[in-house]
């Protein structure tokens, strides 16, 4: 432990920039940690991630609509991050997250739930944002402190980084990191083919249908009646496509994409 703490504390020093008053891990911290918690996820069978090798279709299309929001000019980090896509065939469950360092995980009950092609890359925005924004970082590092969380992605507490894993999982944002992801969202999705305010049409169907229990990314405060006003807003303000948009990609209609799975 001692000798783990000399390199701990180096690292301590050179991380100098802030953002909201917590100092953060450098880029490289940000992947390794991500790595880790992928290494955690692909370990868990409680995760089954549908292979991309027989499931190639349905990996080419994610990762086109990635690419597309990656290659607008808007994702910070699009170039630092390693945004590597993985499928959880789960079809019970609502759900997309992004670790730091961007790995994006996309369950097949929401690709299965929703209606179009912009919604999805509404979401998945808005995960993107997340990473992009590094809010993961700054709510472990709430929740854990900077040195323990070093030690556990370094290796020195031992059995720690799966329970990281899991905190990581069931994280809540802050309201301000929500409508950050929202509002990047909507900046990603403007210059692509897609809705800018795409994730809106999300909250919209939650909300018409009366879901009692909306998914965890998707429900937490601000409520979903101003994130929908919000979303709608801001894709107005930056005066991005905000008409129906269900394009075709790698030649697939959403609905094919769907009958995918």
């Amino acid at each position: 432990m001692k000798n783990l703490m000399f390199l701990i504390l180096p690292l301590l020093l050179l991380m100098s920039s802030c953002e909201d008053g917590i100092a953060l891990f450098s880029i490289e911290d940000d992947k390794a940690m991500g790595a880790q918690v992928a290494a955690e996820i692909a370990n868990d069978p409680s995760f089954v991630i549908l292979p991309e090798s027989s499931n190639a279709a349905a990996y080419a299309y994610l990762n086109n609509m990635k690419n597309q929001i990656l290659n607008g000019g808007e994702v910070k980090y699009a170039n630092e991050f390693v945004w590597q896509l993985s499928i959880i065939d789960d079809d019970a469950t609502l759900n997309a997250f992004a670790t730091p360092g961007g790995y994006i995980y996309v369950y097949t009950g929401l690709i299965k739930y929703l209606d179009d092609a912009s919604s999805l890359a509404g979401v998945m925005g808005h995960e993107i944002g997340h990473a992009d924004g590094r809010h993961s970082s700054k709510q472990m590092q709430k929740q854990y402190g900077v040195v323990t969380l070093l030690q556990i992605v370094t290796g020195g507490e031992p059995g720690a980084l799966a329970q990281l894993a899991a905190n990581l999982l069931s994280l809540s944002f802050s309201r301000s990191d929500e409508t950050d992801a929202d509002n990047r969202s909507v900046q990603y999705l403007c210059p692509t083919d897609f809705e800018a305010d795409g994730a809106a049409k999300f909250f919209e169907k939650i909300e018409a249908e009366g879901n009692p229990s909306p998914p965890q990314f998707l429900s937490t405060h601000p409520n979903p009646s101003n994130r929908i006003e919000n979303l709608h807003e801001k894709g107005a303000a930056v005066s991005c496509g905000t008409e129906l948009a269900d394009p075709m990609i790698n030649g697939m209609t959403y609905d094919q994409f769907k009958s995918l799975f």
